[in-house]
């Protein structure tokens, strides 16, 4: 069986450290919680750490929080409905709930898969392009910069994937993004089987 995160040393973050340079964030996500009967990720950092977690659970109202490794949470990602467009999946920090920092919608035309709009003044939109199925997709920011990418994993399947993060991009909120995206994209979505 194929280890999810192998210790490999030293790693590109670290030998970057040592010639001062700052390299882009890389994070193994794994989607299963690590908790008996729950669904949800477990992402490990480059030195195989835990990082963030999601855990859901059945019985859950309909979101999904994006927890720290001590369990406290960074971002909560809730579906809401829309009235003749469809859905879209609101971003909220910690467990605020009166108040989304961003929005995601699927589409936005051309290349675009999923667009992500700030619903704060402080936020900068981004699209996304590529396929999260394949988990091969890209986050670009309002002046077409790569932000941050899912890629795939090598040989271990769709459930194990990478996310890389470029220097000065909120890892947390990066990490949220993709937990929207696998509430649109993924099969089958930790948000659906509750609330449809």
């Amino acid at each position: 069986m194929a280890k999810v995160h192998p210790n490999v040393l030293p790693s590109p973050a670290e030998r970057a450290a040592a010639a001062g340079e700052e390299e882009p964030t890389s994070l193994t996500v794994w989607r299963k919680s690590l908790l008996f009967n729950c669904r949800g990720f477990t992402v490990f950092d480059a030195k195989g750490d835990l990082a963030y977690r999601v855990d859901s659970y059945d019985d859950a109202e309909a979101e999904v929080v994006l927890m720290d490794p001590a369990g406290r949470p960074a971002f909560t990602v809730r579906r809401k409905r829309l009235s003749l467009s469809g859905e879209q999946w609101l971003i909220f920090a910690g467990e605020e709930a009166r108040r989304p920092v961003y929005a995601v919608k699927r589409g936005g035309g051309g290349k675009s898969m999923a667009r992500v709009a700030p619903q704060c003044a402080a936020g900068a939109p981004f699209e996304v392009e590529g396929s999260y199925g394949r988990r091969r997709c890209v986050v670009y920011d309002g002046e077409r910069r790569a932000v941050a990418e899912v890629q795939p994993k090598e040989a271990v399947g769709t459930d194990v994937f990478r996310l890389v993060v470029q220097p000065g991009v909120d890892v947390s909120l990066a990490m949220a993004v993709v937990v929207a995206l696998d509430q649109m994209f993924g099969r089958p979505s930790l948000l659906r089987s509750w609330s449809s």
